[in-house]
């Protein structure tokens, strides 16, 4: 197999990237909701900052705001996982957050991630999975990691057996009578 030298790429990449969510909060016309929530966006963040959630934002009753303080970790094992969101025709973040009892609580944000596979056990369970567009800086670093770690493999069809063939030599293996 032919290595490619890649130029102007830095091979020294972070293990993690801070990031911080921004949900919004915007007023329901639903009889039996008062608001709607939802992620809008997943910005690199500061890694001096801590934990913590601002208001960023208000007009006509719609608010911003801004969770800070989450670790988005690439992992070698879910390489795959992470191509894929990057070659689909939109690449995105994934943010997982509670769900809150009473419908007017905002999710709170808890999980960052890039990969869909790891999110969809989320999905299953009693939490909400938003997708996000992802940003320039994290789409860069994850192609980085992608590039150092990631080696595809053409997926074969397996050959099927003779379930017939099979079913004849095991049954005279299987009866000591015959």
């Amino acid at each position: 197999m032919e290595t490619i030298k890649l130029t102007d790429f830095d091979q020294n990449l972070p293990e993690q990237m801070p990031v911080s969510v921004i949900m919004e909060k915007r007023p329901s016309s639903h009889q039996w909701v008062d608001f709607t929530y939802k992620a809008i966006g997943v910005i690199p963040g500061d890694s001096q900052q801590g934990s913590s959630v601002r208001k960023i934002y208000e007009e006509s009753g719609v608010q911003h705001y801004l969770y800070s303080g989450f670790k988005l970790q690439l992992y070698v094992d879910e390489c795959e996982s992470y191509y894929h969101n990057l070659m689909s025709p939109n690449p995105g973040c994934y943010v997982v957050a509670s769900n809150e009892d009473d419908p007017n609580d905002m999710p709170v944000p808890y999980l960052v991630s890039l990969s869909f596979d790891h999110v969809h056990s989320y999905l299953e369970g009693d939490q909400q999975v938003y997708a996000v567009e992802i940003p320039p800086a994290l789409y860069k670093w994850s192609e980085a990691f992608i590039l150092t770690h990631y080696i595809a493999t053409k997926k074969f069809k397996r050959k099927l057996d003779n379930w017939k063939q099979v079913s004849k030599d095991d049954s005279s293996t299987q009866n000591p009578r015959t």
